[in-house]
């Protein structure tokens, strides 16, 4: 009997229904369980997504569960966490946010899990890093989103200023998910050529287009609420590298293990997303500038998982 591909999302929201919906769009896996405290919210979730799946030529399961529902599934998605406060600061959610995963990860690892951990909570570095120490599963096996959203805003907006396809441009987000991100337009590539021969991207206009970036999600939030479809694709696309062993390189919350001199942290570079998680972390030959706002990156987020009780 061919085993059944399952996935469990941990949270009902915008951000873990839209992704419970991509999933079943793309048919990545066999079966979908939503988990949330929320339980008339989630079945009203899972109700309308039964019935989409009738139009899709799916034969896909999705339902509400619990972490019983957790024993033999591929992939755990946690997308539950504290809200960021009025400024949008990812690190005011820092000790409610790391409760309630601490709280889901040693829930479903008591109830058998041993599969691969997806995290999109915020901070998500952090989260990360606690998913990994409470699971006590090996580092390859848990996976921050990371800046993903981030490098996918940044070759949009690149994409605007030359008119090419966002695929054809290789610049990524790194660091942190948040305030000491940078982006790597010294090593970047559009269409074989460096991103730095383009006359139309001036040092004025990547000035501007890091700010548009970081502040990007903020200005989502401001005009409809919250931040989810794009965030839905990310996490879409790493459960689908690992249940379709794809090998996507991707900018992710990865495990450092001596990757630009940094240990022991989750942080965003790229990586290699297969059917083993986390497969490889590609160490790019940065700048001397951008290895110093790297190390800078590490060394604030190193200060906030020193202060957290694990």
């Amino acid at each position: 009997m061919i085993k059944k591909r399952k996935v469990v999302i941990v949270g009902a929201g915008n951000v873990g229904a839209s992704t419970a919906f991509c999933m079943i769009n793309q048919g990545i896996c066999d079966e979908i369980v939503l988990i949330d405290m929320n339980t008339e919210r989630a079945k009203g979730e899972t109700l309308d997504m039964i019935h989409s799946i009738a139009f899709m030529n799916r034969n896909m399961e999705i339902k509400l569960g619990d972490y019983t529902d957790c024993k033999d599934a591929d992939v755990l998605v946690i997308t539950a966490s504290a809200p960021m406060g009025k400024e949008n600061d990812r690190l005011v959610a820092l000790k409610s946010s790391s409760k309630i995963v601490t709280s889901i990860v040693s829930s479903a690892i008591e109830n058998g899990f041993d599969g691969f951990i997806v995290v999109v909570s915020n901070p998500v570095d952090i989260m990360t890093y606690v998913a990994y120490k409470v699971s006590a599963l090996p580092a390859n096996q848990i996976i921050g989103s990371g800046t993903l959203l981030d490098s996918a805003r940044l070759q949009c907006h690149i994409a605007d200023c030359i008119d090419v396809d966002p695929k054809s441009i290789h610049a990524y987000v790194l660091g942190e998910h948040g305030d000491t991100s940078f982006e790597n337009f010294d090593e970047a590539i559009i269409d074989h050529k460096p991103l730095r021969s383009y006359k139309e991207l001036d040092e004025e206009t990547l000035v501007e287009l890091e700010t548009d970036v970081r502040k990007k999600g903020g200005k989502i939030i401001a005009n409809k609420g919250a931040t989810f479809y794009g965030v839905a694709m990310c996490l879409t696309q790493i459960c689908k590298a690992i249940l379709e062993n794809k090998a996507l390189v991707m900018p992710l919350s990865a495990p450092m293990t001596g990757e630009y001199g940094i240990h022991d942290l989750y942080l965003g570079s790229p990586a290699v997303v297969t059917a083993n998680g986390i497969s490889d972390v590609i160490e790019l030959h940065l700048s001397e500038d951008e290895k110093k706002k790297m190390a800078y990156s590490a060394a604030k987020m190193k200060e906030v998982v020193d202060g957290i009780d694990l």
